[in-house]
């Protein structure tokens, strides 16, 4: 396993886009399925099983972890879709890849038994090793927004070929830089009403899909912070083997790593005795988790000296797809876009 995680670090490290070694060995390792039913040719994890899989992805490289995480998250989207259309997409021999973006950047007018969709949607992770696109919209109907019964804007999710977006490479940040989540744009492209869903909308009957899904993706975030976090003490301890400014970190990954174990054991005996999930709790200690674990990066990055300022050296890389990280919206105070 060390071997292995070595040479996927040599693959990624320093690179714009995963190279071709790095999407086939995800590809041979059936990573994009973790969460797809066996029967629809998925891994079919449980909870524990796949947090487990892509925090040591993320402690593996960033950009790898987060790309796997976002991607097998929109396979996830399986349970959501109407058989007819989950059997198209994930019939036998293909090996689809599902991405997008949760921001509602477009709209789909009401058109016939279908919508027409336009719009650009921003955040894209894994953009350029997509087979399909998903993505939410504002639903329209006479050129008026459609409303739901609090009133509020009716928002519905779709899934889309790649053949019809068109992508825009913007994505240029400090870190995170392979994941490629550029941005992606449709124009007027009519799209019948069958490749709609709804998140926790469910039409299969495996216990993964009873995750509600925010707390799914709280989930499976907090472990790619944790890996990524886990990746900087490694590469901090190689540098400072005695520093004690790095014991707030390693005590706080202890915490973290019971914690969210802790909430999958939990969820799992919850949908076995088919009880009602609680949501508050796991964001609530996610979200202090990760603002633990950023303060003690912090904190101890001022003792690791030269090395950790080199962008040509891991422990800057990490210290930089962490904080690339920190800025997605479920972890940054808000349930909004990325600021």
């Amino acid at each position: 396993m060390k071997e292995n995680m070595r040479k996927l670090r040599e693959f990624c490290f320093g690179q714009r886009e995963l190279s071709q070694e790095v999407l086939e060995w995800i590809a041979q390792e059936n990573l994009w399925n973790l969460w797809v039913p066996k029967c629809n040719g998925g891994l079919e994890l449980s909870l524990t099983e796949g947090l487990k899989k892509l925090r040591t992805l993320a402690k593996t490289d960033g950009s790898l972890g987060w790309t796997v995480t976002l991607c097998s998250g929109a396979n996830f989207f399986i349970g959501n879709l109407q058989e007819e259309v989950a059997d198209e997409i994930f019939m036998d021999g293909k090996r689809p890849i599902l991405g997008g973006s949760g921001g509602v950047f477009g709209t789909a007018g009401k058109q016939g038994e279908g919508y027409m969709i336009s719009g650009v949607w921003k955040y894209a992770t894994g953009a350029p090793y997509l087979t399909h696109f998903t993505l939410s919209a504002k639903i329209l109907e006479g050129g008026k927004e459609v409303l739901d019964e609090e009133g509020a804007p009716l928002i519905r999710c779709f899934v889309l070929n790649r053949e019809d977006v068109e992508l825009i490479r913007d994505w240029n940040t400090m870190g995170l830089e392979a994941t490629a989540t550029h941005s992606f744009q449709v124009k007027s492209k009519w799209i019948h009403e069958k490749y709609s869903f709804v998140y926790d909308e469910l039409h299969l009957p495996h216990p993964i899909f009873k995750v509600p899904f925010t707390i799914f993706a709280d989930l499976t975030l907090w472990v790619n912070y944790v890996g990524m976090a886990e990746h900087f003490l490694e590469e901090s301890r190689k540098i400072c083997k005695k520093d004690t400014s790095l014991n707030p970190l390693e005590h706080i990954l202890g915490k973290a790593n019971a914690q969210w174990m802790g909430y999958a054991h939990q969820i799992h005996d919850s949908i076995g005795r088919g009880d009602y999930i609680r949501m508050d709790g796991i964001h609530r200690e996610a979200s202090e988790s990760v603002r633990s674990l950023s303060e003690a990066i912090i904190g101890a990055y001022p003792q690791l000296g030269i090395p950790a300022c080199r962008v040509d050296h891991p422990l800057n890389s990490v210290f930089r797809d962490y904080f690339t990280a920190t800025q997605h919206h479920i972890f940054n105070g808000s349930r909004g876009e990325i600021k």
